[in-house]
């Protein structure tokens, strides 16, 4: 049966790392070495593989660029195959390779199964594949709201669903809320503007504008200011094209042109190029002929009446007056009444509209006290399962007095319409609820149960971590585990409990763990050793796979600081005897 696991990944021009495999156990891998020696660079080069922020201050000096690549060997349907189908990724026999490249400028490439995809890619596999458990996850568990997050997490679709549906409600009830106070924090101002609309529209209904309208009076205006002027010229044009009738024998245009047209007519017939003109002097002899009629016809009907011009100055100056105040013509005159009618419909529509928000959201506070009350029941049941398999982990790592619970309370409001209603009391609530989560120890019997960021020593609290994955594991678990130093703060008895639990998660899972303690080192079934050489002014890092006598040596020198010693030999064989026992 296949089953998902990181089989090795390669580290180049990594921190310390030159180059290096690390070849990992699909059950238990241990990874030891010297303070300083790197270790945590493979922390890092899986982070950069499941799409982890690069930085280019971990680029090897001197190098262009660090590369790590992995190989994952992925179980048929599992989430993390179908993603990177859907990415283009191609799988050999079950198996993806992943790559990632930050080069000294800060540039940062990846590939999945032989193809260029954005990290982002890399970073949602990562949720299918492995979870990622440092010491600064120790410290965010001390935070109420990852405590919450947790238990969330492990309560399921029993929180979720109603979490969803809260969060919808919530959005919705803000969104209302903003607007409501707006509607009724602005209403003096609303108001104002709505008078300033009124006045506008009422202006401009007065007058009647048409569109186009005050241009058409423009022209009229130039035609009626300018009535002699425009006669004597019209009758003048007249004269010279069709002859005046006082002055018999004056020349004109007309009869000019007319007489060149016949002469060429005479003689058109013996060359074709004066035939062409002789017809082209008989078209201007008709436009001219049209031309002195439509002359005749404009002074005839050109109307002087000094009435008319006083009339049409008079409308003229009532547009101006709207033109000045709301708009460069009488186009966009119109255009601003049409927009301020709307503007102003919505502004007398106010008061309806403050009266439908505020009904939906004393609907909406209704649905989020139900919702807020159905959170907190489900968090309640979930808190009492979840700390009782906390418990009941603690137990097998040395802390077997121990006693893990959860406070859930709320906050009353001393306004009541500030809050839900949850458990007949109004609460402050928030975006996830109205329940302040708190995750509390009670280490011995006869101890006051407190908050773990309190109440819990490193080793404990490291415990409790440990004890609250693999109770994830359980309920929601992953095919990797990375624990870096997770067991800081433990020793003696408790650290050989710490790494037998380990090994058990081992059995269903593939667990990897940076760790100074031989005691949990002792229980992997590979034990990896990150070294340090030093040749002259260079410093680099290699990864050694420990078997037989280099790894009862690499125990020895993690109990005693000495490698050779013959006590701490055997006491490194005897913790080899005893995880070989249990397994």
């Amino acid at each position: 049966m296949v089953v998902t696991v990181l089989e090795e990944m390669r580290i180049r021009s990594l921190g310390v790392i030159d180059d290096a495999v690390v070849e990992l156990s699909p059950g238990f891998t241990a990874v030891t070495g010297e303070t300083g020696a790197g270790k945590t660079m493979v922390v890092t080069s899986l982070g950069l593989l499941l799409g982890g922020r690069a930085d280019p201050a971990l680029v090897r000096i001197g190098a262009k660029a660090a590369v790590v690549e992995g190989r994952v060997a992925l179980a048929p349907g599992a989430p993390a195959a179908v993603r990177a189908g859907e990415a283009g990724a191609e799988l050999d026999e079950g198996v993806l390779l992943v790559s990632r490249t930050v080069s000294a400028e800060g540039r940062s490439r990846a590939h999945l199964g032989g193809r260029s995809v954005p990290v982002g890619v890399l970073a949602e596999l990562a949720d299918d594949l492995v979870a990622v458990h440092g010491q600064t996850d120790q410290q965010g568990l001390l935070r109420p709201a990852r405590q919450r997050k947790a238990l969330d997490r492990y309560a399921g679709e029993a929180v979720a669903a109603p979490l969803a549906a809260y969060g919808t409600a919530y959005r919705r009830l803000r969104a209302v809320a903003a607007e409501l106070d707006e509607l009724t924090t602005r209403a003096r101002e609303r108001a104002q503007e709505a008078d300033l609309l009124r006045f506008g529209l009422t202006e401009i209904e007065a007058v009647e504008p048409r569109a186009g309208e005050d241009a058409e009076l423009a022209a009229e205006a130039g035609r009626l200011g300018h009535a002699e002027a425009l006669a004597s010229a019209a009758a003048l044009a007249h004269a010279a094209l069709a002859g005046d009738p006082e002055d018999p024998g004056s020349a004109d245009a007309t009869t000019q042109v007319g007489g060149a047209g016949r002469a060429l007519d005479a003689v058109r017939s013996h060359d074709p190029v004066l035939a062409g003109l002789a017809d082209r002097m008989g078209e201007i002899a008709i436009l001219l002929t049209d031309v002195a009629g439509e002359l005749a016809g404009y002074a005839d009907h050109l109307d002087a009446d000094p009435l008319r011009l006083a009339a049409v100055e008079e409308r003229r100056a009532a547009l101006t007056g709207l033109t000045r105040k709301y708009g460069a013509d009488i186009d966009a005159v119109l255009e601003w009444s049409e927009q301020s009618a709307a503007r102003l419909t919505e502004l007398e529509g106010d008061d309806d509209r403050i009266e439908e928000l505020a009904a939906e959201h004393d609907a909406l506070r209704t649905e989020l006290s139900g919702l807020a009350q159905a959170l907190t029941d489900a968090r309640t049941e979930a808190a009492a399962r979840f700390a009782e398999a906390v418990t009941a982990e603690l137990a097998s790592l040395a802390m077997p007095h121990a006693r893990v619970s959860f406070a859930i309370r709320q906050t009353e409001t001393a306004e009541p319409s500030a809050g839900v209603d949850v458990g007949g009391r109004p609460v402050a609530y928030g975006p996830h609820g109205a329940d302040e989560v708190e995750l509390l120890l009670a280490p011995h019997p006869g101890a006051q149960p407190r908050p773990i960021a309190k109440g819990a020593s490193g080793g404990e609290l490291s415990r409790v971590m440990l004890a609250v994955e693999v109770v994830f594991a359980g309920s929601d678990p992953v095919p990797t585990y990375l624990f870096d130093e997770v067991d800081a703060g433990v020793g003696g008895k408790a650290a050989v409990e710490v790494g037998r639990r380990l090994a058990k998660l081992a059995r269903s899972a593939q667990v990897v763990v940076v760790t100074h303690l031989p005691q949990v080192a002792a229980f992997a079934d590979r034990q990896l050793l990150v070294e340090k050489t030093v040749d002259g002014a260079v410093t680099r890092s290699g990864v050694t796979v420990l078997e037989g006598e280099e790894r009862v040596r690499e125990l020895s020198r993690m109990l005693a600081g000495q490698e050779n010693s013959e006590t701490a030999r055997a006491h490194a064989e005897e913790l080899l005897a005893t995880a070989r026992a249990d397994s």
